[in-house]
C-alpha cells in the first residue's frame, strides 16, 4: 500500500531516501483557493494547554492541545519506553444521554490504541481530558494485532531495500537500482497455513513494482510472484517467497501531466460564481443548509463522520460513518491470495486522508475542515483541507408543465456536498455525503485511481483478471464498504420494515396481468434483519418511528434505497468469509450498543477468529422500537476495462436515504421560482 503524502512527509527526513523525498515533495499545481473560516486566527507561538484550548463540542474532533496533552499524560503516567508506538489517538464519543443535554455535556476523553513494538503486546488507554488524568490502562490479548501505522509502511520499503535476501531477489531479475522498486506493504492476513515460525509476529506480506525513472508509473511494471514477508516490530525480512521469475512488461503506463503533452484544446472555462457567497453556515465542526444541520467528526480510522444530522429541527440521523472496507482480489495464485485488504480495521481511512490543499475537485466556495492525529511516535499530525464543504447545483429538483394552460413551473436542485479523499496504496476513493433541498441523503463513493496490476510470461493468458496492455494484468476485484447509520428518526426508538413489490396473481381481480403491489413485512429480531438487495422485486428497506404519526395516520419514515451492489465470490468456508462474514448480506440491523463500532470487529489484523456482526447477532436481540443501526454493505465488482489504465475514470457507488411520510407533502414546494 502506498502511503499518505501528508503524513509521510513527517517520515520523510527520517526513514525516505532521496529518490523517494523528491516525489513526496511535488507540489501539485490544483491547489484550491479556499475562503478562510471566519473565525481564522493567525497562527501564534506554541504554548501550554488552557482550559480554553479544551473547551469543545462533546463531539468535536480531537484538537491539536488535547492531542499533545494526550500523549504527555500517557508518557508521565504510563513509563513508556521508547519502543511504545501510538497506533491511534482519537475521540472517545460520549454517551448519547450526556449529548443530548442542554447544553450538550460529556467528558472530554481520548481513546489511544498503543503497541509495544518491543514485546509485541497491544494495549487500550483512555484519558480524561477534563480531570487531565489516564482513567484506564489495559492490555489486551496475546495475539492481538492493531492497525498498521502509517510509517510502518515507510519502514516495510526501507527494511526491504536493506535486506540481503531482498537485493539477491532483484538481482536475480536484474535490478540493481534498488530506489526505484516500489515495496507496498499488504496486509498479511489469516489463512491457516502460517508456518509456526510466524505466530505472533506483526507481519506484512509486501508486493513490488518497479519504475523506470523516478517519475514513472511503477504499477506498469510488477514484480511478479515475489511477495516479501516482513516482521514490522524487528524490522526484518522474514523470508522472500519467490515462485519464478516472469519478465517485466515493457509498456509504460504514465498518466500524469509531465508525460502527456497533447491536451485538447477545445476545453472552455467553465465558472462557478458565488457573489453573494454560500447558503451554508459552518461554526466549528456544526453546519447548516437549507434546514440541514449536522455536526462532522474525523478519527484516525473511519475518516469523515456525520453526528446529529437533522432537517429543520427533527432528527434524522444520530451518527454515521464508514466503518469498513474490503477489497478482496480474484487471483488464487501462491504470490496473490492474501490480496483480502480490510483498509479500516487493517490501516484507517482517516491516516490515508488527503491534504486537498494539494488538489481539490470541488468547485465555488469552499470551506474546508483541517483533520488533526497523531504519528507512531505521538508527534502532531495536521492534514491541511481534509474535509471540503461546499454546495453544488444538482439539475432539475422537480418541474411539471400544465398543457392546457401553457403555463410550466421548475425548480433546479441544489445539494450540500461534506466530502473527504484516500489514497489506499494505488487506488484513491472520494466519499461524499449529499444533503438535497427535498430532505433525501445520499452517500456516493468514487473510485478512481490505478488498478493494481500482475505481469504475464510470454504466451500465458489471463483467467482471473483481464490484459491491460502487453503482458500486464488488472486482476478482478470486489469494492466493498459497510456504512454504519446510527438512526434516529423523529427520535431515538425506530423499527425496521421491508418493502417488496410483487406481482398481482392472475384472476378475476387481475383479468388482464398488469396488476401489482407492494408489501410491507416488518423485521422484528437480529437475524430477520440479514438482508440483500433484490432488483425482481424493486427491494428498499424502511426506518420507521412507530411513535410518530403523519396526517394520515402512518408513522414517519426513511427509506434506504440500495444502489449498485454487489456480493462476495469467495467462497462460504474461505478464510475471507471467515473474517468479513459481514459481507454475506447487504443489510444487518442491531441494537445500538456503545461497543459495537465495527462490522469485522475492532482489530481484524491477523486476526483468524470470526468477529463483528455475524457474532452479535447470533443472540438475536429485539429490533423493534428500539435505538436502532442499520449496517448496509454496498459495492461493485471490477472487471476491469482497457479504459481503466493508466489511471482509472471515476466509477460510483453509494445509496440514498428518502424522507418517506416524514413530510406532510413535498419539502421543498417553497423554493423560490428561478430568476428571469
Amino acid at each position: 500500500m502506498a502511503a499518505n503524502l501528508s503524513l509521510l512527509q513527517s517520515f520523510t527526513r527520517l526513514v525516505v531516501p532521496p529518490a523517494a523525498a523528491i516525489l513526496l515533495s511535488i507540489p501539485s499545481p490544483l491547489v484550491a483557493q479556499a475562503i478562510p473560516a471566519p473565525d481564522a486566527t493567525p497562527a501564534r507561538p506554541s504554548r501550554p494547554a488552557t482550559p480554553k484550548d479544551l473547551a469543545r463540542h462533546p463531539l468535536d474532533p480531537l484538537g491539536p492541545a488535547e492531542i499533545e496533552r494526550t500523549v504527555a499524560m500517557l508518557r508521565n503516567a504510563l513509563r513508556l519506553s521508547d519502543r511504545v508506538r501510538f497506533v491511534s489517538i482519537g475521540l472517545k464519543e460520549p454517551p448519547k444521554e450526556a449529548v443530548r443535554q442542554s447544553p450538550p455535556a460529556g467528558a472530554r476523553e481520548a481513546f489511544v490504541v498503543l503497541l509495544d513494538s518491543a514485546t509485541g503486546r497491544a494495549s487500550e488507554a483512555t484519558v480524561d481530558l477534563d480531570k487531565g488524568t489516564v482513567a484506564s490502562h489495559k492490555t489486551l490479548a496475546e495475539g492481538v494485532q492493531p492497525a498498521i501505522m502509517i510509517d510502518e509502511l515507510v519502514e516495510v520499503e526501507e527494511t526491504a531495500r536493506k535486506s540481503s535476501l531482498f537485493r539477491e531477489a532483484m538481482k536475480k531479475r536484474g535490478i540493481e537500482d534498488l530506489s526505484l522498486v516500489m515495496v507496498d506493504g499488504w496486509s498479511a492476513g489469516h489463512y491457516g497455513n502460517e508456518p509456526p515460525e510466524d505466530r505472533g509476529k506483526r507481519l506484512v506480506r509486501a508486493l513490488c513494482w518497479v519504475r523506470s525513472e523516478p517519475f514513472d508509473n511503477g504499477y506498469a511494471r510488477p514484480i511478479e510472484n515475489l511477495a516479501v514477508v516482513i516482521d514490522l516490530n524487528r524490522k526484518e525480512v522474514v523470508r522472500i517467497e519467490d515462485y519464478g521469475d516472469t519478465p517485466l512488461p515493457l509498456k509504460p503506463g504514465n498518466w500524469s501531466h509531465r508525460y502527456n503533452k497533447q491536451n485538447r484544446a477545445d476545453v472552455k472555462a467553465l465558472e462557478i460564481e458565488q457573489p453573494d457567497g454560500p447558503s451554508f453556515a459552518l461554526q466549528g465542526h456544526e453546519v447548516a443548509w437549507q434546514k440541514w444541520d449536522l455536526r462532522i467528526g474525523f478519527n484516525p480510522r473511519e475518516g469523515l463522520i456525520l453526528h446529529q444530522v437533522r432537517y429543520d429541527g427533527r432528527p434524522v440521523l444520530y451518527r454515521a460513518s464508514i466503518a469498513e472496507m474490503i477489497v478482496p482480489y480474484a487471483d488464487p495464485k501462491a504470490s496473490s491470495y492474501h490480496k483480502n485488504v480490510f483498509d479500516l480495521g487493517e490501516y484507517g481511512l482517516g491516516m490515508l486522508a488527503n491534504s486537498l490543499a494539494l488538489g481539490c475537485d470541488c468547485l465555488g466556495t469552499i470551506r474546508y475542515l483541517d483533520a488533526h492525529m497523531a504519528d507512531s511516535h505521538g508527534r502532531l499530525v495536521t492534514i491541511k483541507n481534509a474535509v471540503c464543504i461546499h454546495e453544488e447545483d444538482a439539475g432539475l429538483l422537480w418541474k411539471h408543465t400544465d398543457w392546457r394552460t401553457g403555463e410550466s413551473d421548475v425548480r433546479r436542485s441544489r445539494r450540500l456536498a461534506v466530502s473527504m479523499v484516500a489514497t489506499v496504496g494505488n487506488y484513491d476513493y472520494g466519499f461524499y455525503w449529499y444533503f438535497y433541498q427535498d430532505g433525501s441523503i445520499q452517500h456516493e463513493v468514487k473510485l478512481t485511481g490505478i488498478v493494481n496490476t500482475t505481469a504475464l510470461k510470454p504466451g500465458e493468458t489471463a483467467r482471473h483478471g483481464v490484459e491491460i496492455a502487453p503482458r500486464l494484468t488488472a486482476p478482478y476485484h470486489q469494492h466493498f464498504f459497510n456504512v454504519r447509520l446510527d438512526f434516529a428518526v423523529d427520535g431515538e426508538a425506530n423499527s425496521l420494515e421491508e418493502v417488496n413489490t410483487r406481482s398481482e396473481p392472475a384472476g378475476p381481480d387481475n383479468p388482464y396481468g398488469g396488476g401489482f403491489f407492494a408489501e410491507t413485512t416488518p423485521l422484528l429480531k437480529e437475524l430477520e434483519a440479514r438482508r440483500s438487495t433484490n432488483a425482481a422485486s424493486a427491494r428498499f428497506w424502511r426506518i420507521v418511528n412507530p411513535t410518530r404519526k403523519n396526517s394520515l395516520g402512518r408513522p414517519v419514515a426513511y427509506r434506504l434505497c440500495p444502489g449498485e451492489t454487489t456480493l462476495p465470490f469467495a467462497q462460504p468456508a474461505s478464510p475471507l468469509i471467515r473474517r468479513a462474514g459481514f459481507l454475506t448480506s447487504n443489510l444487518w440491523a442491531t441494537p445500538f450498543q456503545a461497543d459495537e463500532r465495527f462490522p469485522a470487529g475492532e482489530y481484524p489484523n491477523q486476526n483468524p477468529t470470526p468477529e463483528g456482526l455475524p457474532k452479535w447477532t447470533q443472540a438475536n436481540r429485539d429490533i423493534a422500537d428500539r435505538d436502532l443501526v442499520l449496517w448496509y454493505t454496498f459495492g461493485q465488482t471490477h472487471v476491469p476495462r482497457l479504459e481503466d489504465w493508466p489511471v482509472m475514470p471515476v466509477a460510483s457507488v453509494g445509496f440514498m436515504l428518502r424522507p418517506d411520510g416524514f413530510f406532510e407533502g413535498n419539502p421543498a414546494l417553497d423554493l423560490p421560482p428561478p430568476s428571469p
